[in-house]
């Protein structure tokens, strides 16, 4: 997961562990898809300055930017400066609330696709962990007939990691057992 100490610090404390609040899992799905083309270690260094500028991953206040707000994210180096991506973090933040009316929450929602509780794998190491799965598929799938953008089956697969939807830590890791 690489050696820097904020990326040893979201390992040992955040990655894998089941997330249940909504704007945690959205927050987590903004990220997940700011990340595509770049590092991990690109977005978390970024993650505190994305909280201030989009409002802490509200998708309520979120949904109400319009092409101010836009342009002045594409100001802000404190985040990806990336139109599609930020212009898909609005769009998202739209289709959540929808998602959240549907189901009472996108908590209930996402976790459907692994009928609420956590896939555990028992991979030996790294390279035996996939890109995507059949889950992660069918999640792309229904998130973009639902209208929502940077959402393939590969960023859906880092979300249901990040978010504790699959256990993905190797047998080997001393967190394996713990989430």
């Amino acid at each position: 997961m690489g050696n820097s100490p904020l990326m040893v610090e979201y390992h040992d404390k955040e990655w894998g562990v089941p997330v249940h609040d909504d704007r945690t899992l959205f927050e987590f799905l903004v990220l997940e898809g700011a990340q595509a083309g770049l590092s991990w270690q690109t977005v978390l260094n970024k993650r505190e300055n994305y909280r201030k500028a989009i409002h802490a991953f509200d998708p309520a206040k979120i949904a109400r930017y319009n092409n101010k707000d836009v342009r002045r994210l594409l100001r802000d180096p404190g985040i990806i400066r990336n139109r599609l991506k930020i212009e898909a973090t609005i769009n998202n933040a739209k289709q959540i609330l929808e998602i959240q009316k549907e189901f009472d929450s996108f908590d209930k929602y996402i976790w459907g696709f692994v009928s609420g509780k956590p896939i555990k794998h028992r991979f030996e190491s790294l390279s035996e962990i996939p890109a995507t799965t059949n889950e992660s598929d069918a999640m792309s799938k229904e998130l973009r007939k639902k209208g929502l953008r940077f959402v393939g089956p590969t960023i859906c697969y880092a979300f249901m990691q990040a978010v504790g939807m699959v256990n993905d830590h190797t047998t080997k890791c001393f967190r394996y057992s713990t989430v």
